[in-house]
């Protein structure tokens, strides 16, 4: 299933991503952001799970807020 998610406290704009039926989350891109960053978060993650992904990158901050991309990579495969 592709999956779109409009992030919020961050400067990427939306992730987009494919949730497959064994799990696994794949094509994971960034709209908006720090580029390069996210293309590394992107390529660590391609194949990891959902749960995977949550126990890594949840509760990562940027700077003064109270999220990050990665963050917010982590809700979204999350829900």
């Amino acid at each position: 299933m592709d999956i779109t998610y409009k992030t919020s406290g961050v400067c990427s704009r939306a992730i987009h991503f494919t949730k497959n039926d064994d799990g696994t989350i794949t094509n994971i891109s960034f709209e908006g952001g720090c580029n390069g960053n996210l293309k590394a978060i992107s390529k660590l993650c391609e194949g990891m799970t959902a749960d995977e992904i949550a126990a890594k990158l949840k509760g990562n901050t940027c700077g003064f807020k109270s999220t990050s991309c990665a963050d917010q990579l982590a809700i979204a495969v999350s829900k």
